[in-house]
């Protein structure tokens, strides 16, 4: 069954992503990246990541989406068709990179989500 199986990530955008991460690893001790990600690896295969976007990015959808939800599945097709089925808006767009198969729905408050199915051995 095409499913959610975790927290593939949480999305945030900043005025100054570099002076946010600077901020993250000075503060929290968060490893942070000089581009403003970093990946934390859990038991076996799964992972979560935390990223910093320029307060102008696109990616997390409209201006006044402040944050994003990226969430694993299992089926990311089979997820997509179900979600269009039962009427969740469904971006058209989907993309596929080293990491995996991504895809994009949103919620009833307009908070754009993004849909992971990982590269097979990540």
């Amino acid at each position: 069954m095409a499913k959610v199986t975790g927290i593939g990530g949480v999305f945030l955008r900043a005025r100054n992503p570099a002076r946010l991460a600077e901020w993250y690893r000075r503060t929290l001790g968060v490893p942070m990246s000089d581009g403003g990600a970093v990946t934390f690896h859990w038991d076996g295969l799964e992972t979560t990541t935390l990223a910093l976007f320029a307060q102008d990015t696109d990616y997390l959808g409209e201006p006044g989406q402040r944050a994003m939800l990226n969430f694993r599945v299992d089926d990311l097709v089979l997820l997509l068709e179900r979600l269009r089925t039962n009427g969740v808006e469904v971006l058209p767009q989907t993309e596929e990179s080293e990491f995996g198969r991504f895809g994009w729905c949103v919620d009833p408050e307009g908070n754009r989500i993004e849909l992971w199915e990982p590269a097979p051995g990540m």
